[in-house]
């Protein structure tokens, strides 16, 4: 995969603006999603200008608006974030790795700037592949989202992680048949392992 460094891929985030409906419509018009995460020949198929974003991908360019769409969901753009990788957190990139779909997490917060049509807009803030840093950032209670990794950042990240980590071996556990057993009230007990057949009140039956 392309990068400036070895433990440095360029991204873009893209946002999706959509209605809200319901009740909710009387405080809040729209909200505000993390849709996708860009990378490699996606991101190089887009040819971007240099504007940092956000970049409207609806409509295409020379494409008039209808005005019955203005309360479509829409597409945003925002380039110029990087996945970047650090030994020291080589567990959290293995447990991202070892999940059924390995994700890229993105946190983000609202912005004071507005978009062209004066609707709020938010500000990507961060990109990780870490599950480490996005469990800290939903504990300081900020907006994290995540989505499926790209393939070939996937393919990144594992060869990344398979070059430097090894698990740390699991301790055998004791097993049960060692443990002290005791009784309800926590007294010790001790079972017999004689022949109790033939035993009766009275003692040994002949």
């Amino acid at each position: 995969m392309p990068a400036g460094a070895p433990n440095r891929v360029e991204v873009a985030v893209v946002m999706r603006r959509e209605p809200v409906s319901g009740p909710m419509s009387r405080w809040q018009r729209w909200r505000w999603l993390l849709a996708d995460v860009l990378s490699g020949e996606a991101l190089e198929q887009l040819d971007l200008p240099a504007a940092a974003g956000p970049l409207p991908l609806e409509p295409a360019a020379g494409e008039r608006v209808e005005r019955d769409q203005s309360d479509q969901a829409s597409h945003w753009l925002y380039p110029g974030l990087a996945l970047e990788l650090h030994p020291d957190d080589l567990e959290g990139y293995y447990l991202n790795l070892s999940s059924p779909q390995p994700c890229c997490w993105v946190m983000w917060r609202p912005d004071e700037a507005v978009l062209p049509d004066g609707a709020p807009a938010p500000l990507p803030q961060i990109a990780t592949l870490s599950y480490h840093d996005a469990g800290r950032w939903l504990d300081a209670q900020e907006r994290v989202e995540q989505v499926p990794a790209p393939a070939a950042v996937v393919a990144w990240l594992a060869a990344y992680v398979e070059s430097r980590y090894q698990p740390e071996p699991k301790r055998r556990q004791r097993p049960a048949s060692f443990q002290s057993l005791a009784d309800r009230f926590g007294n010790p007990v001790s079972i017999s392992t004689g022949d109790r057949r033939g035993r009766g009140r009275g003692g040994d039956v002949a």
